[in-house]
This record gives C-alpha cells, sequence and structure tokens, in this order.
C-alpha cells in the first residue's frame, strides 16, 4: 500500500508476488521500470518508439485428460461441420483418437485432414488452405504440435478470406504483412508437444521454399479460440522430440525476457491494428518468461530422461503455455531469427525419433544451438537479465562480474545441452564455414524478430555468430 503522493517506480516480477518500491520522485510507472538502455541510434531518426503493449493469449484449458471435452466444446459452439488437422504419424496415435471418439460421441460431423507436414512449407500451407475452402467448415480443431497448430492456423485465415493472395498476410519484407481485419472461424487447438506454445499465439510459422528461409504470418487474429493442454499427450513423445521441444520453450523464455522493451520499439503505430503482436519485452510477459525459466530448469532433463514422468512432462507442458503468452506477446529475437535459415537450408540432417521422409532439423534444436554465441552477444545491454537467467539455469552468480553475464550465461547454457547430448553445433548438422554467407542471407529477412534484438547487428556480427555456433563444445 502507498500513500497519496507517491508513485510506483519500479515493479520487479517474482514467482509468487510482484515487489514493489515507492517514492515520492517524478513519475516512472511499472511500464518504464526495465533498468536497462536503449542501444545508442537504435531507434531511426524521426520515428517516435511505442507507448503501449497489448496483452493478447488464448483461452486456456489445462487437465489431464481435458480433450474428451472438445466435443461438448464444439457442440457449445453450435458448429455442424468441423475441419480436424492433424499429421499421418499422430492419426494413428491416441491423441486424435481420443479427440474423434469426443467428436462422434457428441454428435459433431466433422472430416480429417492428415497430411500436415512437419516443418511446413509454404506448399503444404497452401494444400490445407485448399481442403479447407472445399470443406466450407465452421470451426476447426489441431491435433499436434506447432507444425499442425500452425497450419490450420494458416488453413482458417486464407479460407475466411478466399480472396486474399497468399502473400498478403505474410510477414513483411517477404509478404506484404497486412493486417487480418476478416471474422476468422473458431479454432480449438489440442499441442501434443511441450514447445511451441502455439496453442496460446497469433503466429504461425512455415518454410518459404522459394527463398529457402523460414518465415510466418503474425496477427492476434489468428490464435486459437481455445488450447486445451492435456499432459496425458506428452506421454507419446520420444526423448529426443521432448528435448527439441523443450529447447523451444528455453528460448522462447530467455529471448522474450531479454528483447528490446516495449516501449524502446519503433515506429509507434498510427492505429492499433498495425501494433504487432511481437512487441518487445514488458513487465507482464516477464512474469510468464522467468517463471517458464524455472520450470524448464526444473523438470526438461527428467522429462526427456524418462517417458514415464507425469510430473515433469505435464510441467514442461504448462510451460511451453506459460512461455507461449510470454513470448506470443513479447516477440524473440536472434535465437530465432537465425535459427530460420538453419533449418530452411537444410542439407542431409535427420533428427533421431522424427518419422519423416525428408531432411530435417527439429526447430527447437536450430534455435537453441546459437543461444551460446546469441546471448554473449547480448549481454551488454542489460548484464542483470543475463545473470538472472543464468542463476535460474543452476549458475553461481554470487562472483560473476556484470561484464562477464554473456559468458556465464553461454557456459550454463553449453553444459545444458552437453548434459542432454545436443549435437556439437551446425557442424553436425552438415554446415560448414562456407556456408555462412547463406545463412546470414536468409537472417535478414526476419526483421520481424531481428529487431527486437537489444544489440543490433551487422552482417559481419551474423557472420560472427554463425561461426562461433560451428562447434559447441
Amino acid at each position: 500500500m502507498w500513500l497519496s503522493g507517491d508513485v510506483i517506480t519500479e515493479v520487479v516480477p517474482h514467482l509468487a508476488c510482484f515487489q514493489i518500491k515507492v517514492t515520492g520522485a517524478e513519475c516512472q510507472c511499472p511500464t518504464h521500470s526495465h533498468t536497462y538502455s536503449q542501444a545508442p541510434g537504435l531507434s531511426p531518426s524521426g520515428k517516435t518508439t511505442d507507448y503501449a503493449f497489448e496483452m493478447a493469449v488464448s483461452n486456456i484449458r489445462y487437465g489431464a485428460g481435458v480433450t474428451k471435452e472438445v466435443g461438448m466444446d464444439l457442440q457449445n459452439m453450435g458448429a455442424k461441420n468441423v475441419c480436424l488437422m492433424t499429421d499421418k504419424n499422430l492419426s494413428q496415435l491416441p491423441p486424435v483418437q481420443v479427440v474423434m471418439d469426443s467428436l462422434v460421441k457428441n454428435g459433431v460431423n466433422f472430416k480429417v485432414y492428415d497430411n500436415v507436414r512437419v516443418e511446413p512449407t509454404d506448399t503444404s500451407f497452401l494444400e490445407a488452405i485448399e481442403f479447407a475452402k472445399k470443406g466450407a467448415f465452421d470451426a476447426f480443431v489441431a491435433v499436434g504440435g506447432g507444425s499442425t497448430i500452425d497450419t490450420c492456423k494458416a488453413a482458417n485465415l486464407y479460407s475466411c478470406s478466399p480472396h486474399s493472395q497468399f502473400l498478403d498476410y505474410v510477414n513483411a519484407p517477404i509478404g506484404k504483412g497486412n493486417p487480418v481485419s476478416v471474422p476468422l472461424k473458431p479454432l480449438i487447438a489440442v499441442p501434443t508437444t511441450s514447445g511451441t506454445g502455439s496453442e496460446t499465439t497469433g503466429v504461425a510459422i512455415f518454410d518459404y521454399e522459394h527463398l529457402k528461409v523460414k518465415t510466418g504470418i503474425a496477427s492476434r487474429a489468428i490464435k486459437p479460440t481455445l488450447g486445451l493442454i492435456d499432459p496425458l499427450h506428452t506421454l507419446h513423445m520420444p526423448d529426443r522430440v521432448v528435448a527439441n521441444s523443450g529447447f523451444d520453450v528455453l528460448c522462447h523464455a530467455l529471448e522474450s525476457y531479454t528483447a528490446l522493451p516495449y516501449h524502446l520499439r519503433s515506429p509507434c503505430p498510427s492505429n492499433p491494428i498495425t501494433r504487432p503482436a511481437y512487441q518487445g519485452s514488458n513487465p507482464i510477459s516477464d512474469i510468464w518468461a522467468v517463471h517458464a525459466l524455472w520450470i524448464v530448469a526444473k523438470y526438461l532433463k527428467r522429462a526427456v530422461r524418462n517417458p514415464d514422468d507425469l510430473e515433469a512432462r505435464s510441467n514442461m507442458h504448462l510451460a511451453s503455455a506459460f512461455a507461449g503468452i510470454g513470448f506470443g506477446n513479447a516477440g524473440v529475437h536472434l535465437c530465432h531469427g537465425m535459427s530460420y535459415p538453419i533449418s530452411g537450408l537444410v542439407k542431409t540432417y535427420k533428427a533421431k525419433d522424427y518419422n519423416v521422409d525428408h531432411p530435417l532439423v527439429p526447430h527447437g534444436l536450430s534455435v537453441v544451438l546459437t543461444s551460446p554465441a546469441v546471448f554473449t552477444f547480448t549481454a551488454e545491454m542489460f548484464p542483470e537479465r543475463h545473470l538472472e537467467t543464468a542463476e535460474i539455469l543452476g549458475a553461481d552468480i554470487r562472483t560473476a562480474r556484470t561484464q562477464d553475464a554473456g559468458l556465464v550465461l553461454a557456459d550454463t547454457l553449453r553444459k545444458f545441452l552437453f548434459d542432454l547430448n545436443v549435437d556439437n553445433g551446425l557442424a553436425a548438422l552438415g554446415y560448414s564455414s562456407a556456408d555462412i554467407p547463406a545463412l546470414v542471407r536468409g537472417t535478414l529477412p526476419q526483421e520481424r524478430v531481428t529487431k527486437l534484438a537489444p544489440r543490433p547487428q551487422s552482417e559481419e556480427d551474423l557472420s560472427a555468430l554463425f561461426e562461433a555456433s560451428m562447434k559447441l563444445y
């Protein structure tokens, strides 16, 4: 409680409370309480930075067995013709069967689309969109990981905007990045992996084959209506899928917590519909990111090593959603921006435990391999946050120097990855120094995320980061 005339000058997020500091000094609301400062010259001259942030998240229902309620939810919505999207592998597994049983039991008509591609492309998106357009569906259900949920978001969007060209909604500069103004159909997401947090966000990612790079669609309008987070589904994941999904959670939390603060991001939108989904770190996203990081530190190794550890896998399923709420509004930065060409330019690498017929670098793996180099690079902007996250992940920072924050976090991450038998850098995926120019070219269009890095980066900086990520240990 504070007295009239006092103002809140700082709100520090903790797990169970806010720590509020009060003073009679000039007003600095919690909005502007970040303790780090903007890099010189980061705001383009003549453009005003934003002054507000917006929190958007799907409704979420969590509980073991909650998937059985999906038929009742669709019945309550008045759905008569439902599109159920999944992939070929999952179509034969219990999560999809549970959903179909619930739809049948509640008299909901549905058609199954099981041709979702793991790590989708523009081609696979377009095939799903065509199915959705022909089906004239009044609701959608996505059962799977981020690939399925993202594909379903795109199918919903373009079937509700049938005259739009595909690139109309794709992020600039690859697409036009037009705001979504058409009403969409209800979409219920049932995640079966613990990584993307796609059940909470308005983001859909795909490989744009022409440029061999990942991009996506980002709009609050495409977020699911409801996410059914059922920890029973996590028991069907192989250990490498658990690990790589968990690395995505780890980087979502780290990147959103260390992103450029929203009030330093430019330009300021002239209309709220153009305020980006990824807005920069903010006091609400910070809380979700930090809590997700604590869960990763406590449970990820257990979840990978023991497929029957329901407590660990349940907590990682929640952590995925927590981090999704955080990064879905704050955004991510360099680990993700650099990951897209790592996935898109894959040559022959096929990840263990992924039953696919094409070369594949799982998204979480492509993200985490650059994390030691990235956080060494960004730490000079706000070392306190880097040290704080290193401590959560197990580092002893009692004698750490501020100027060593990046190295401390990088070493902590390397140990974490080594303990989980992660491939030794990009070289283990088939990349070499000769590939760095192409990897840099693939990163440059990812301005939606790279501009949220707290430290600006040149092409030379990106080259150095890729070089430093060739080997981890």
